[in-house]
C-alpha cells in the first residue's frame, strides 16, 4: 500500500498557476470555476480594469476572449506563506478579443490561497513589458 502524500504547497501552488494557464488556453470555463475563489479579480494586462470570476468565465467560455498561447519565460518565482502563496514570472500571450487579435509580452502576479484543501486563485495581475 503507498501511503498518501500531500504535495507540497510550493509544488501545488505551481500546479495551479499551470491550470490557470492551460484552462485559458483551452478554454475550460469549468476547470477555470473551480480553480478560482468566489471573490477573484483580474487586473488586466491589457488597461488596469478589474474583472471578476463571473466576467472573465463568460468571456473565455464564450469564445469572447481566446488564449492562443501563453508562454512562460524563465523559470517562476514561488513564495508561500502558510496557506497563500505568490507566484510571479513572465510571459508572452497571443490571443483575440471580440475578433481583434492581440499579443502581450507580460509579467504576471498570482495570489492563490488554500482553500477545501485545495489551491485556488484570488488574484491575478499583469504588467506590460516593453
Amino acid at each position: 500500500m503507498t501511503p498518501h502524500t500531500t504535495p507540497h504547497p510550493y509544488d501545488a501552488a505551481l500546479a495551479a498557476d499551470e491550470k490557470f494557464f492551460s484552462s485559458l488556453v483551452t478554454a475550460d470555463a469549468v476547470s477555470l470555476i473551480s480553480l478560482l475563489t468566489e471573490d477573484f479579480i483580474l487586473v488586466s494586462v491589457m488597461d488596469g480594469a478589474k474583472i471578476p470570476k463571473s466576467q472573465l468565465v463568460a468571456a473565455v467560455g464564450s469564445g469572447q476572449l481566446k488564449f492562443s498561447s501563453i508562454d512562460p519565460q524563465g523559470d517562476p518565482t514561488v513564495r508561500v506563506y502558510g496557506t497563500a502563496a505568490i507566484v510571479s514570472n513572465d510571459t508572452v500571450m497571443r490571443g483575440e478579443f471580440g475578433g481583434q487579435s492581440w499579443e502581450t509580452k507580460s509579467r504576471y502576479t498570482h495570489v492563490f490561497v488554500e482553500q477545501g484543501g485545495k489551491w485556488k486563485m484570488a488574484s491575478a495581475q499583469g504588467t506590460p513589458l516593453p
